[in-house]
């Protein structure tokens, strides 16, 4: 998997990119938070700059990335992205902090035209056999920076300051610029049938996702698991405090846990790759996050809670690195801009759905009532693949055969 070019620079670059992420938004929340006292509304817009490009730019840089070249698209969104960074540095280093946010806002929006292209690289340039490895890999540098993103950008922010913190970012935006322009030039790609303007081509990419049975369920399933994942996200720590009986401080050992387990699972996805099929690895993972999460819910003993912290961390490469290979897999390759640009915004449109009316369930029930509806979510995720892994086997019945 190494031995491919393709798969060495784009993780290379990839981990360049978490890292100047990390440093990025810990120096931007910790310098406005200091700025402002902890003033929550300014805290909340630094989460909306981060966000909201993915549901204003999901679909639209999509549909540019299958428009555009790749390479060229990947290497002058991370270019521009370092020049934006060091826009911003120039603004707070005459007192204009509000920059800050702009400057995460338009960072976060140049990913949605870069990501899409790296599953294009992927599409064209991974071997079939190897392409659920390569996603297992690109959930574990997630999983990795998950776990010492927080500390690397908090250590680097309290020793040298927001200067230090913007100008280190900018550096590692560049420099993963510069790994990507040494990928061979950009092929060709044959169009998608329509040539027109940039509406058509949208519009294109999400009835080729309607007339897609395959899409369509993964699509759904996705939508669920991000209900689900917003559910639970904010009412962490009231498990800590509630269930466990524990400080609000210790949340961050569950956290480090989980963090710890997901790292772990992604390198053994990564081994088992190529002897479970996709669908298989996701339906498994779903049916354990399921009912993980219905444990943590009902769980008051410590050590349970851990240990079930620590199985969903495990499981959790299962479920992305299997939507990712499903969707790479049954996508052609002139579509996977627009399918990579559409699901993704759908995950985090329930999740932050999720976020939203997860207090208010919790109120007007019980957080283990929030808990199993969340769990039930998942599993209800995972019921929709079956006919998808039912045909697949079918049609893999019929080859031999025929």
């Amino acid at each position: 998997m190494f031995s491919n070019r393709y798969v060495r620079t784009i993780i290379l670059s990839r981990v360049l990119l978490q890292l100047g992420i990390w440093i990025r938004n810990y120096a931007v929340l910790l310098y406005v938070t200091d700025l402002t006292h902890n003033n929550p509304v300014y805290v909340s817009l630094i989460s909306v700059a981060e966000f909201a490009p993915i549901f204003l730019f999901g679909l639209i840089g999509g549909t540019f990335a299958d428009r555009w070249r790749p390479k060229h698209t990947m290497v002058w969104s991370d270019l521009l992205s370092g020049l934006s960074v060091g826009a911003v540095l120039l603004a707070v280093m005459n007192g204009g902090w509000i920059a800050l946010l702009i400057g995460s806002f338009i960072s976060a929006s140049l990913s949605q035209f870069s990501q899409p292209s790296a599953m294009k690289l992927y599409k064209r340039h991974v071997p079939a056999e190897q392409l659920q490895s390569v996603m297992a890999m690109s959930q574990t540098v997630v999983a990795v920076f998950t776990v010492l993103g927080p500390v690397i950008g908090t250590f680097i922010f309290m020793q040298f300051g927001i200067t230090a913190s913007l100008i280190l970012t900018a550096v590692l935006f560049l420099g993963s610029s510069l790994v990507l322009s040494s990928l061979p030039r950009d092929a060709e790609d044959p169009k998608s049938g329509d040539t027109g303007g940039f509406m058509q081509e949208l519009m294109a990419g999400l009835r080729y996702i309607g007339s897609n049975p395959s899409l369509r369920t993964l699509c759904l399933t996705f939508s669920l698991v991000g209900l689900a994942s917003g559910l639970t996200q904010p009412l962490q720590i009231f498990i800590v405090i509630e269930q466990l009986g524990l400080e609000k401080q210790s949340l961050q050992w569950f956290v480090m846990t989980n963090g710890v387990a997901m790292l772990v699972g992604g390198v053994a996805v990564m081994g088992i790759a190529k002897k479970v099929k996709p669908q298989l690895l996701l339906t498994l993972g779903l049916f354990v996050a399921s009912i993980c999460t219905i444990g943590i819910g009902a769980s008051t003993m410590i050590w349970l809670t851990t240990v079930l912290l620590a199985i969903s961390g495990l499981f959790y490469p299962c479920i992305h690195g299997g939507i990712q290979t499903l969707i790479v897999r049954n996508t052609k390759g002139a579509f996977i801009g627009r399918v990579s640009g559409a699901i993704t915004p759908v995950f985090m449109g329930m999740m932050v759905m999720g976020l939203f009316i997860s207090g208010y369930l919790k109120d007007m029930s019980s957080l283990l009532t929030v808990y199993v509806v969340s769990g039930g979510l998942i599993i209800v995720g995972a019921i929709l693949l079956l006919p998808l892994i039912v045909e697949k086997r079918r049609k893999a019945e019929r080859g031999p055969a025929s």
